[in-house]
């Protein structure tokens, strides 16, 4: 099976060895995000809803570039520093997706890239 990268500039590139997303079939599977701002490359550092709105819109613009939606998310990653952040985290990802929700972890860390208190990646299905 051929692997086949996505990228975007609508999304943070990369910041190590890998694709912002490989298609191996018609499964997507979405590196991690953390709040990077595209545009400068820089750690968003704000409140953790506004954090994760960022992960969100950058997953979202992955997604775009693969040829599909969050709502074709069948399973989400979540990594906190924090695990006292899930109820805010859980709220905003409330707003990105619908019924039927993916399948969901949310496993607490000890650091993440850059000192982002979150990161998400995704498997998305296209096929």
């Amino acid at each position: 099976m051929s692997r086949e990268p996505i990228n975007t500039p609508r999304a943070p590139a990369a910041i190590g060895p890998y694709s912002q997303a490989v298609r191996a079939g018609g499964v997507v599977y979405l590196s991690g995000q953390i709040p990077l701002d595209p545009a400068t490359g820089e750690l968003v550092q704000a409140d953790i809803s506004t954090e994760a709105r960022r992960v969100f819109d950058n997953l979202t613009a992955v997604c775009e570039a693969a040829g599909g939606t969050l709502g074709d998310v069948a399973r989400v990653g979540i990594y906190l520093t924090d695990l006292a952040d899930f109820a805010a985290v859980n709220a905003v990802m409330a707003n990105y997706f619908q019924l039927p929700y993916p399948a969901r972890s949310t496993i607490q860390v000890s650091a993440l890239p850059r000192g982002a208190r979150v990161e998400i990646d995704a498997i998305l299905v296209t096929g």
